[in-house]
């Protein structure tokens, strides 16, 4: 028994992947491909990835957006968790990167659930806004630069429906939020959403240490 959450060890994490993963080898190949690239941290953890495919097939979402792709392992699991008439829209604006996921995505046979769209994410949201309109979305997932993180939130939050989950990465920082004398732009503005969140009404709030730490926001 715990009052708080557990800390894991290597050995503990080990068994949790062991005992809970259901990758499929495409999956995996991707996770292997990413590890071997510069920015290879970018890549969330695979039991966030799929702690995320659980969730949008729980809440039966059908229509979702990314936020922030890199090499598509994220949008791959959350696909995986969508029905076959679902979709999502995935914004990113690094091409190198993204005909990674364009690979693997079609490799999975989820390339058609998929609409990719290179340019700046807040450009594709106002759009969507504008030709889509709002509380049409079941599911958002935010992971791109921080410093925009706020301006990302409140895009989704208009495009999901009442009940649906805007959820949002990095909200932990490698536990430097907690440290006040880390300072530097990046931290300071996921410490300033964090706050922000906590006091928004519009939503009901669970933030989970997974992976780098995973805030879910259901809109109310």
């Amino acid at each position: 028994m715990s009052n708080r959450t557990l800390s894991l060890t290597d050995a503990v994490y080990e068994y949790l992947c062991d005992q809970s993963l259901r990758e499929t080898p495409v999956q995996r190949q991707l996770r292997s491909v990413t590890r071997k690239m510069e920015n290879s941290v970018m890549q969330i953890s695979p039991e966030q990835g799929q702690f995320m495919q659980f969730l949008v097939s729980m809440i039966g979402a059908s229509n979702t957006i990314e936020v922030g792709v890199y090499t598509g392992y994220s949008a791959l699991c959350v696909a995986l968790g969508l029905p076959e008439d679902g979709h999502m829209i995935a914004c990113d604006i690094n091409e190198e990167w993204t005909q990674v996921a364009l690979e693997y995505w079609k490799k999975a046979g989820v390339a058609e659930k998929i609409d990719l769209r290179i340019g700046p994410a807040l450009d594709t949201l106002t759009e969507l806004e504008k030709n889509v309109g709002k509380d049409q979305f079941d599911f958002a997932f935010i992971d791109a630069d921080k410093v925009n993180y706020d301006i990302y939130y409140e895009k989704c939050l208009g495009l999901v429906r009442p009940g649906g989950v805007v959820a949002i990465d990095n909200v932990l920082w490698s536990g430097t939020v907690a440290d006040v004398s880390v300072m530097d732009e990046n931290t300071k503005a996921i410490r300033s959403l964090n706050a922000k969140l906590h006091k928004d009404e519009r939503i009901d709030i669970s933030m989970v240490p997974i992976g780098d730490g995973l805030t879910l926001a259901r809109k109310r």
